[in-house]
């Protein structure tokens, strides 16, 4: 289950993962995300909030057809920041963020610990 942690007037969209991630929830995002477009923004920045220990009830279908979402459609994200506290993500953030900048320029991803959900939220908004 998902929940909006803030709402944005902008092209901005704050998610938190709840006990999993399902089918549902990939279609929710989706629909969030289209909003955000037919707003007429050029590109949308996303907040992801998770807990490690309840991602690991997600439906593993669902989460693969929201990354091939996510590559179908990177060319309209822009940033994205993963607030969490997992010692993998904040090792593996980086390593995706290469990938991502090769992909989206002027665009980056970056890891948040849990306490800097408010760094996150300046970061998807100024870019800074």
């Amino acid at each position: 289950m998902i929940a909006q942690i803030k709402t944005f007037k902008g092209n901005a969209i704050a998610i938190e993962v709840l006990e999993g991630f399902r089918e549902a929830d990939e279609k929710l995002v989706q629909k969030y995300f289209k909003q955000k477009i037919d707003e007429g923004h050029e590109h949308v920045n996303i907040i992801v909030k998770l807990d490690e220990m309840k991602l690991g009830r997600s439906d593993l279908e669902a989460l693969i057809e929201d990354v091939i979402r996510f590559l179908r459609n990177y060319e309209k994200v822009g940033h994205m920041a993963i607030v969490a506290q997992s010692k993998i993500l904040k090792f593996l953030v980086p390593i995706d963020n290469f990938f991502f900048k090769r992909m989206q320029k002027e665009f980056e991803e970056r890891y948040f610990d849990l306490t800097e959900l408010d760094k996150a939220i300046k970061f998807i908004k100024t870019g800074k």
